[in-house]
């Protein structure tokens, strides 16, 4: 966990540790909770989040899961594509002026 200004900020192996107490640990969700010091609704989407993608269910601050990286990759391939293709238009926009 993390101090700092407004919301506070937990790293990956406390959701971890927090979920395992749950799903492992068979104790309550609220009892988890209020033990840690937490809103139990953050628990349940610490939870929900675990139980859809085990692995990688929390890729820690400023990372993203691999399939989100491959799609920030071809997303930033196609916006240069987008870029290379207007510069070819107004090339040959130019030089098609200059041959008639």
């Amino acid at each position: 966990m993390e101090g700092g200004s407004g919301r506070r900020k937990f790293d990956s192996e406390f959701k971890r540790e927090a979920v395992r107490q749950v799903v492992e640990g068979g104790r309550p969700v609220a009892e988890v909770a209020r033990s840690l010091g937490i809103h139990e609704m953050l628990l349940h989407k610490w939870k929900r989040q675990y139980s859809e993608d085990p692995g990688d269910c929390f890729p820690g601050r400023g990372h993203l899961k691999p399939q989100e990286e491959e799609i920030r990759r071809l997303k930033r391939e196609l916006e240069n594509a987008k870029q290379d293709r207007e510069i070819l238009k107004k090339a040959l926009a130019i030089f098609s002026k200059h041959r008639g």
